[in-house]
C-alpha cells in the first residue's frame, strides 16, 4: 500500500502548467513545509522543525491548487509517493521522490488563514458585522423572545 497523509502550509506560490494535450491537463507543482513533532538539530546546530515534501497535483486538482492555493495556505492532502529520474543537460542522472496529491482540502478557516499568513489579501470578506470580534453574530433584541434557547 502506497498511502500519504501530509498537513502543512505552501512554502511559495504553486508552479501551474497545462500539458499540450486535448483537452490540457492542469500540472501543478508545490511545496508543502510539514511540522515535525519532535525538533532535531541539523550539522549546523540549527533546531530544524519541519520538512519540505515535493508536491505535484494533476487534473481538477491541479486547476484547484491554480485557483485556492498561495504561498501560507494550509492544506490536508493525501496522495501517494512516486519515485522517478531523469538525465539533467549535464548528463548526470536527477532522482526524484514527490507526492501525487489525490485530496486537497483547507485545513483552517479563511479568517485564520488571513491572521497566520499577516493578514495577506486572501479575498476573504468577513461576514459577521464589524463589531462581532468572537466570531458570533449580535442578535437585535426584539428578535430574542422569540428564540426557542433563552
Amino acid at each position: 500500500m502506497n498511502k500519504v497523509i501530509l498537513m502543512g502550509r505552501l512554502t511559495r506560490d504553486p508552479d501551474v502548467r497545462y500539458s499540450q494535450a486535448e483537452p490540457p491537463l492542469a500540472v501543478a507543482r508545490f511545496t508543502l513545509a510539514v511540522d515535525r513533532r519532535f525538533r532535531r538539530q541539523n550539522e549546523s546546530g540549527d533546531d530544524q522543525n519541519a520538512d519540505f515534501i515535493s508536491c505535484v497535483a494533476f487534473g481538477k486538482q491541479g486547476e484547484f491548487v491554480e485557483k485556492y492555493a498561495h504561498k501560507g495556505t494550509k492544506f490536508c492532502i493525501a496522495g501517494r509517493i512516486q519515485t522517478g529520474r531523469y538525465t539533467n543537460k549535464d548528463g548526470q542522472t536527477v532522482y526524484t521522490t514527490d507526492v501525487v496529491c489525490e485530496e486537497i482540502d483547507f485545513a483552517e478557516s479563511k479568517a485564520a488563514q488571513s491572521v497566520n499568513t499577516g493578514g495577506a489579501d486572501s479575498g476573504f470578506k468577513p461576514s459577521a458585522p464589524a463589531g462581532a470580534d468572537d466570531g458570533f453574530m449580535n442578535i437585535p433584541d426584539e428578535i430574542d423572545d422569540d428564540l426557542p434557547f433563552n
